[in-house]
């Protein structure tokens, strides 16, 4: 399909239906249900969608909260760590780049950090470097403004030896994040982070208000780091659709990835009216973030495509 005809598809708009006012909805069970449906989502964009673009140079990481508002209408960012190594400990640089989102309006949610060691280490002392790893990525995002740094949960290969590892590792990291008021939450990213059961178990053990969880709608592989749903890249996959609804009531943020689009719009590999309409009725309220990770339309079509969705099945729920 040719990228101009099939945008022109993903930008249809939705007929609008007349709101009541508020006293004239008062005591209406059917009219306040209405009055829901029509209400928004609240849409943010992961740095990743851009990923391409700031590794090659054409897209400055700096800017990301400016091209986020100005290039896709949104107005809510969540950052990736790997774009900033450099900069991470320089409080003035992270000062200036709240400075830089208020002035456009937008958001810092969260911070999401990857590469600085497992936290479900089995040996003491590599967990405990990861643990005090990611307390610089807690400190910036304190700085931006955010709630929450997202991390992974990858560790020890056995079950038990993890379990154990990965419970110490979250309770030293959410213990800290909890002095300055963050979060600290686990994206399914592949092996036992995608086995929402048992994220679901350590989260309830290490029983902490500020740790839980980030579903994203991939990365549900059960043997590969990093997984995809996408049946020619995982051999063993959890339930995407049993994934997300366990993660739910412990979510903080959400991540709406996307791979590719057909012709009507719809995503080819994942049921978003499924997975939305899980969002919808766990009474989550938060942000529910692009994430475009196909090749076939560039990096700027696919966050469009899938803002587009979203809005689109949103307004059917």
């Amino acid at each position: 399909m040719k990228r101009r005809a099939f945008l022109k598809n993903t930008t249809l708009t939705v007929p609008l239906i007349a709101s009541c006012s508020l006293m004239s909805c008062a005591g209406s069970n059917i009219k306040s249900e209405i009055n829901d449906k029509m209400k928004s989502p609240k849409i943010s964009l992961a740095q990743w969608s851009l990923h391409r673009q700031f590794n090659d140079g054409s897209l400055d990481p700096i800017d990301f909260a400016h091209l986020a508002r100005a290039n896709f209408g949104i107005d809510a960012v969540e950052y990736v760590n790997q774009f900033y190594v450099q900069s991470v400990n320089d409080e003035s640089f992270w000062l200036d780049m709240k400075k830089r989102a208020e002035n456009d309006s937008v958001k810092s949610l969260l911070i999401m950090v990857d590469d600085e060691g497992d936290l479900g280490d089995s040996g003491d002392a590599a967990r405990n470097t990861a643990v005090e790893n990611h307390y610089k990525w807690v400190n910036a995002a304190k700085l931006l403004g955010c709630h929450s740094i997202r991390v992974n949960a990858f560790g020890a290969s056995d079950n038990k030896v993890y379990r154990a590892a990965i419970i110490d590792g979250m309770g030293k990291l959410s213990a800290y994040a909890a002095k300055e008021n963050l979060n600290i939450i686990i994206e399914n990213h592949g092996l036992h982070s995608s086995n929402a059961r048992l994220i679901v178990d350590i989260i309830k053990e290490v029983n902490m208000p500020n740790f839980g969880t980030f579903p994203d709608f991939g990365n549900w592989c059960l043997n590969e780091k990093w997984g995809s749903t996408q049946a020619n890249r995982c051999t063993d996959s959890y339930d995407i659709y049993k994934g997300v609804n366990e993660f739910l009531p412990y979510a903080k943020a959400v991540s709406a990835k996307s791979y590719d689009f057909k012709d009507n719009g719809d995503e080819t590999s994942l049921d978003y009216y499924k997975l939305l309409k899980l969002v919808k009725d766990s009474g989550y309220d938060g942000y529910i973030g692009v994430e475009y990770e196909g090749e076939r339309l560039s990096e700027s079509e696919g966050i469009i495509a899938t803002k587009a969705l979203i809005k689109k099945v949103w307004a059917t729920l």
